[in-house]
């Protein structure tokens, strides 16, 4: 993983704009444009008043689900479409051509919503702190959501619409633990994060590891996990071993993977890889490890006897996000390469699908709890959720503007939750499930 921050995005877009207002080729979708009028357009927003909320009922009505006045914009919703598809650059830290990565892709049809827009609020809208981890929206209800914004953890209620700040990064964090490796921590900036049932817990920019029990005030446990100047936590996973002990797993940019015990926060085991770990997923009875990393292949390794058991070829750039379906069998990896590759985990010799991005890095992965949806986040503009039951041939493309911070099924499959980290139109976006009441046709 590189170790800077996200650029800024409205510079890279004015940039791009300016590159394309430039270009006086026939396929200019700007047209003769005033550039100064345009790019005035661009930034003619108010960034201390905060956007207000948007519902089903206002895009029904014709309201965008972002809330952008596309009436009052220069050019409409498609030409800026057009616009950020031809000047987005996707990062590379490897050297290859875009359609090698994407020459064996799945075709993939278009298939009606499988989630529909709900709600859009500002009140819980998050941040990123590294461009590269886009794990910063966890759902432990389908109206319960954790995010981050700036250096704060907060905890946002959809039925009571409101947002509550749990862990503020800037303060002095004192665990109420002592001994067993705890410390306090301080000035965190959040990288990663995970929620399981009453367990919560954070990554930091310098290896921080910071644990909070939801059913109660302050940190349980906060420490560095190492003392490595190369230090992000870059990834966490909550988990039940074999043996149905609770579990935490931690990548860092040391080029290690820590466990830690639940209930004292113990480091368990400490295994270390030939480069940088950018993403550890555990399969569902917990026994193998996908672990991902500044290398284009990955590898399906067991905890157990601190073994590689299988190598995942086929990536061509560093990847940042795994996902494993509830079944077990399939793995599914995302890559800088622009593409969500699946892998049947009992025949590791070739993937099973590719599955390509629209625009950029694949920095997000989840499945459904029942298995059904497998959906991809890209850093911006675009969440794809394919259809398992219909072998991933079948997808529902929800397209937005902005970076994105992350994703997460609620457990029971009933909502989905988007981040989007825009400064003017970002918000947590919520998505209702889709229900075919096919019965209903034997009525008429």
């Amino acid at each position: 993983m590189d170790e800077f921050e996200l650029e800024d995005n409205l510079e890279f877009i004015l940039q791009s704009i300016q590159e394309l207002i430039e270009d006086q080729g026939d396929d200019n979708p700007f047209g003769e444009v005033n550039q100064n009028e345009l790019l005035a357009n661009l930034v003619n927003y108010d960034q201390d008043n905060l956007m207000p909320d948007v519902s089903a009922e206002d895009v029904a009505n014709g309201k965008d689900v972002q809330g952008i006045p596309w009436e009052k914009m220069l050019f409409p919703r498609d030409q800026y479409r057009e616009m950020k598809m031809r000047s987005y650059k996707n990062y590379q830290n490897l050297s290859y051509a875009r359609e090698d990565a994407l020459e064996h892709c799945k075709h993939v049809e278009k298939d009606s919503p499988y989630y529909d827009f709900q709600y859009n609020t500002r009140r819980a809208r998050p941040s990123i702190v590294h461009f590269q981890l886009r794990n910063l929206v966890w759902a432990t209800s389908k109206h319960d959501v954790y995010t981050v914004h700036n250096q704060s953890l907060t905890h946002w209620s959809s039925l009571d619409q409101i947002s509550i700040e749990l862990i503020n990064g800037d303060d002095c964090i004192i665990p109420k633990q002592r001994g067993h490796g705890s410390q306090s921590v301080s000035m965190v900036q959040f990288t990663t994060m995970a929620v399981d049932e009453d367990l919560l817990v954070l990554g930091g920019f310098q290896g921080e590891l910071i644990c909070k029990r939801l059913e109660d005030d302050g940190i349980v446990f906060s420490t560095r996990v190492t003392e490595d100047e190369n230090a992000i936590t870059n990834s966490l996973e909550i988990y039940e071993d074999p043996n149905g002990s609770r579990r935490l797993v931690a990548a860092n940019n040391d080029c290690s993977v820590r466990i830690f015990d639940t209930e004292y926060f113990d480091l368990l085991n400490h295994y270390v890889f030939p480069w940088s770990v950018n993403s550890v997923s555990v399969n569902p009875d917990g026994t193998l490890f996908a672990v991902l990393g500044d290398h284009e292949d990955g590898l399906v390794f067991d905890p157990k006897c601190g073994k590689a058991i299988g190598k995942l070829t086929g990536h061509l750039d560093y990847s940042f996000s795994s996902a494993w379906h509830p079944d077990g069998n399939i793995l599914a990896t995302g890559s800088q390469d622009t593409t969500c590759r699946l892998w049947d985990i009992r025949n590791l010799s070739q993937s099973l699908a590719v599955l390509g991005g629209r625009l950029g890095s694949i920095r997000c992965i989840k499945f459904s709890s029942d298995g059904r949806f497998l959906a991809t986040a890209e850093p911006i503009d675009f969440v794809h959720i394919y259809d398992s039951f219909a072998d991933y041939g079948k997808s529902h493309e929800i397209n937005f503007f902005g970076e994105i911070a992350g994703l997460s099924f609620s457990p029971d499959t009933e909502a989905l939750y988007i981040g989007v980290a825009d400064q003017t139109y970002g918000g947590l976006m919520e998505f209702s499930r889709r229900h075919q009441h096919h019965y209903l046709n034997c009525l008429w």
